[in-house]
């Protein structure tokens, strides 16, 4: 099913408005072109548009249309990395991914790199601190501040659909999760897989597994 977007912006005033903030920050004579960012946008939004309409808070989904507020700080973080990852994908010169990436980084304090593919249907929460390496993703992902997700020994981790990665904690290395798995705030979870529907609360060295009840209500279906 399709839903529409609304904006705070219009596309012009938005191509208009995330230009000016990446040519103010990263002067160094090659300015992005509002009309490459114009480009990109339908694309862009129509990308957001799937993620925001799967998520049940009415500041993402209004019922009837997905919401974009650029003054709100998690949406515009996805927003950023929706449209580095597709000037990558689009093949632009690799400066204008790497200026929205930093872009990113310099306002919001997160590391998804433009290289790095996030699954469809994704939620930043206040994500600060947060880097999500290499992995592979699955929908449902959701993120909260001063996560990671890295290589151990260049080996990097596998997440399945309904991944929650509570604030501070990290998945690292060889690690397969199933589906709906929940890591608690400040865990660690190194080279190990989780079997479906667990919540995984410690470290290596000292820890417990819970199971998990339903999937979190913050999807919608």
């Amino acid at each position: 099913m399709s839903y529409a977007v609304r904006m705070t912006l219009n596309h012009d005033q938005l191509a208009s408005y995330v230009t000016r903030q990446v040519n103010r920050l990263f002067d160094d004579g090659q300015p992005v072109l509002e009309d490459d960012v114009l480009a990109l946008l339908p694309q862009v939004l129509g990308r957001l548009e799937h993620c925001f309409a799967h998520i049940n808070n009415k500041y993402f989904f209004d019922g009837i249309s997905a919401v974009f507020n650029h003054l709100h700080g998690d949406q515009y973080s996805m927003f950023l990395y929706l449209l580095c990852n597709t000037a990558y994908n689009a093949g632009a010169n690799i400066g204008v991914p790497a200026k929205f990436f930093l872009l990113n980084k310099s306002l919001h304090g997160i590391d998804a790199f433009y290289e790095v593919e996030l699954p469809s249907i994704f939620l930043f929460v206040h994500p600060i601190g947060t880097v999500l390496g290499r992995g592979q993703y699955a929908d449902y992902l959701l993120v909260y501040q001063r996560c990671g997700v890295g290589s151990n020994h260049d080996i990097y981790p596998t997440l399945g659909p309904y991944t929650t990665l509570r604030p501070g904690s990290a998945v690292l290395g060889q690690c397969t999760l199933g589906r709906n798995n929940t890591l608690a705030a400040e865990s660690l979870l190194l080279d190990r897989d989780l079997s479906n529907d667990s919540i995984y609360i410690g470290n290596p060295r000292d820890f417990v597994l819970r199971p998990a009840k339903g999937t979190p209500s913050i999807w919608r279906n």
